[in-house]
C-alpha cells in the first residue's frame, strides 16, 4: 500500500512538472487586433496577422516557445497582464512614463508619430493645435488620445474602441477630425481608397512601441530584448519590416 501511494505522489510530481514546463514553453501574448499594420484579422484566413505578429512569432521562435495570441479590447490590455492573463503585451503600445509605472517595457521596437486625418473637404485644420473648437476621434487610451487631450480648447473627444470606428466618425461628420499614429492612417487609407479622408502627415514628437510585461517577470523581458536584438542582427527585423512598411531608408 505505501508502494502504491509513493508511486502516485511520483507520477502526480511528474505530471505537474510536464504542465509546469508546457506553459513556461509558451508565450501568452495579448493584442488589440485594429490596428492595421501592426495587428489586424486577414479576411481571408480569419488569422491574427501584422508587424507586430509576425515580430512576437519571430521571437517566439528564438525563445523556443510556442506562441499563443489573444485578442482583447484595448482597455482591457494592461488590466489582463497584470491579473497574469498574458505574459506580454504588443500592440503598437508606446512607452510612456505613465504606462512604464505598472508594466515593464522592453527595448524599443519601432519609432512613430501621430497625424491627423480629415475629411478632403476639410479646409480649416492644417495641424493638431487647429483642433481647438472641434471634435476630435480618436482609440481610448491611446497616445491620440493623449495628445488630442493636450490641445488648448479642444471641444470634445469622442472616444472609440478601434481606429476604424474612430474615422468612420470623421467620414459621418461626427468628428473634425481622428488623431491616429501616422502609419496606421496610411494603412486604412490605403485599405479604404474609396473613403474620403487625408492625413496632414507628422503632428507631434516621435514616440516608441515597446513590448509590455509584468514588471514581477524582468528574466522574461531580458530574454525578449536578447531575441530583438538578434533578430535585428541577422536581418529578420529588416524582413519583417519590409514586408508591411517596404525597406527601411
Amino acid at each position: 500500500m505505501k508502494r502504491y501511494f509513493g508511486l502516485l505522489f511520483l507520477m502526480a510530481i511528474l505530471v505537474a512538472s510536464l504542465g509546469a514546463s508546457a506553459q513556461a514553453d509558451t508565450l501568452r501574448v495579448a493584442t488589440e487586433a485594429g490596428f492595421m499594420p501592426f495587428e489586424f484579422v486577414d479576411p481571408d484566413t480569419n488569422q491574427l496577422v501584422g508587424f507586430d505578429m509576425d515580430l512576437i512569432r519571430a521571437i517566439g521562435e528564438v525563445l523556443e516557445m510556442d506562441v499563443t495570441i489573444a485578442n482583447v479590447n484595448w482597455d482591457g490590455l494592461i488590466p489582463g497582464l497584470l491579473n497574469n492573463h498574458y505574459d506580454v503585451i504588443i500592440a503598437g503600445m508606446t512607452i510612456t512614463e505613465e504606462r512604464a509605472e505598472s508594466v515593464l517595457f522592453s527595448t524599443p521596437y519601432f519609432e512613430s508619430v501621430q497625424t491627423v486625418v480629415i475629411r478632403q473637404d476639410t479646409e480649416d485644420i492644417a495641424a493638431l493645435e487647429d483642433l481647438a473648437g472641434k471634435i476630435a476621434a480618436v482609440q481610448i487610451s491611446t497616445t491620440g488620445d493623449f495628445a488630442a487631450e493636450d490641445v488648448p480648447g479642444i471641444r470634445s473627444i469622442a472616444r472609440f474602441n478601434t481606429v476604424s470606428e474612430a474615422m468612420q466618425a470623421v467620414i459621418n461628420r461626427a468628428a473634425h477630425a481622428a488623431v491616429v499614429d501616422l502609419p496606421v492612417a496610411e494603412a486604412y487609407l490605403a485599405a479604404n481608397p474609396s473613403a474620403p479622408l487625408r492625413h496632414l502627415g507628422p503632428a507631434a514628437e516621435n514616440e516608441f512601441y515597446g513590448i509590455a510585461g509584468r514588471r514581477q517577470n524582468p528574466e522574461l523581458m531580458e530574454r525578449i530584448n536578447e531575441a530583438l536584438a538578434q533578430l535585428r542582427a541577422d536581418g529578420t527585423y529588416d524582413a519583417i519590416h519590409e514586408t508591411w512598411f517596404g525597406a527601411q531608408e
